[in-house]
């Protein structure tokens, strides 16, 4: 089904207002979106920024909201509907959560065909299959979250939609997979850091963002490619058993992922951790702004922050520097890596989420019981 014409005017005013908050919201799609979105998304989307919201949660809101007005627009020809009606929240689930088994014998079963290739030549499906039923309920929980930031109810807590999401999955069972394949344990990140071996701007780069990311917790890529030298203090130095103290630096976390920046969030690093930070920083010439920088081919480093996603392919890199399989690991795995580690050190539960900043004990011990139930005495019976 044809997208309906929207005039240029309308079209360039929305980008010219996707540009004022541009430097908040990177957008590489903008001329997409601005044909994508109506005024009213826009205008929702500069309230959020105004009102602060974290930088990733916008990402997310922005990026769901797109697929759903595109979605919206192959399947019905028209733009969301606000507040969605029951019906339309049913077809959306229909049309993304179906059984591959029925559809080889049931065409009308899941996306039509003219839906599916519509939104394939925009981009925005690339893989064949439902959704996950995690990315469903995401999208659903956004397009919630727009809703009701426009001061209107919506159907999504409806008794039809939740049963038909329920019935939906489990008529297809999937293996929930982690959102890295394996942990960045201790002895994985010492194969990481041993492709760190010389003293070039590079080695001392990444040496430092591995091991600050690991022994702060486990820190996600957007707070280790943010981290500003504003928000580190140095700390009296720990005495050691047998050796000179050794340096310790806090890091105040600010706004995260699961807090609001109101609250004073600090961990710790001691030791090595410290010494290759204050290494790179010393050799990058580093003394306000960004901690971790992009870095040039004739080795200028950037006034830049790095890119979340440029932590990721950094340690993909190093993964395949080392001789392992970079498919398997992703930079939350760093953040999993933590707490199995700790898990495997016997570490207690509530120590390592103190320096992890989990806010879910039942997160966290999922690690912990990942780790230890293979060599634990109830797997051993025999």
């Amino acid at each position: 089904m044809a997208k309906p014409k929207k005039s240029a005017t309308a079209v360039e005013r929305r980008a010219e207002e996707l540009d004022t908050i541009a430097a908040v919201l990177p957008m590489q799609r903008r001329d997409e979106l601005a044909e994508l979105l109506t005024d009213h998304d826009v205008e929702t989307l500069k309230h959020l920024v105004e009102r602060g919201m974290g930088d990733n949660t916008l990402r997310a809101l922005t990026s769901d909201l797109a697929y759903l007005e595109a979605w919206a627009l192959a399947a019905t020809g028209r733009s969301l509907p606000w507040p969605a009606p029951e019906a339309l929240l049913l077809k959306f689930v229909a049309h993304h959560l179906w059984d591959p088994e029925k559809r080889a014998t049931d065409p009308d079963h899941g996306m039509p065909d003219d839906v599916d290739d519509n939104l394939r030549r925009q981009g925005f499906l690339k893989s064949a299959g439902p959704h996950a039923p995690a990315t469903v309920r995401r999208r659903l929980a956004n397009w919630s979250t727009l809703t009701k930031w426009r001061g209107l109810d919506g159907a999504f807590a409806s008794p039809p939609l939740k049963s038909a999401i329920r019935l939906a999955v489990r008529a297809v069972p999937r293996t929930r997979r982690r959102k890295s394949a394996k942990a960045v344990t201790g002895d994985v990140l010492a194969k990481l850091l041993a492709t760190c071996a010389t003293d070039s701007l590079r080695d001392l780069r990444d040496r430092a963002i591995l091991m600050v990311a690991f022994a702060s917790g486990g820190r996600r890529r957007s707070e280790i490619a943010g981290l500003r030298l504003e928000q580190l203090t140095v700390e009296a130095p720990i005495e050691s058993e047998g050796g000179p103290p050794l340096p310790s630096l806090a890091i105040h976390l600010g706004r995260t992922k699961t807090t609001s920046g109101e609250e004073d969030d600090v961990v710790y690093l001691t030791g090595r951790p410290v010494e290759a930070l204050n290494v790179w920083l010393a050799t990058a010439k580093i003394d306000k702004g960004s901690v971790f920088r992009a870095i040039g081919t004739w080795g200028t480093v950037s006034r830049r922050a790095l890119d979340p996603q440029s932590v990721n392919a950094i340690l993909k890199q190093r993964a395949e520097m080392a001789g392992l399989d970079s498919r398997e690991f992703s930079a939350h795995g760093i953040r999993s890596g933590y707490l199995t580690e700790a898990a495997n050190r016997g570490i207690p539960l509530p120590e390592a989420m103190e320096q992890s900043r989990h806010r879910s004990v039942q997160q966290a011990s999922s690690y912990y019981n990942s780790a230890t139930r293979r060599s634990g005495r109830a797997a051993r019976m025999l």
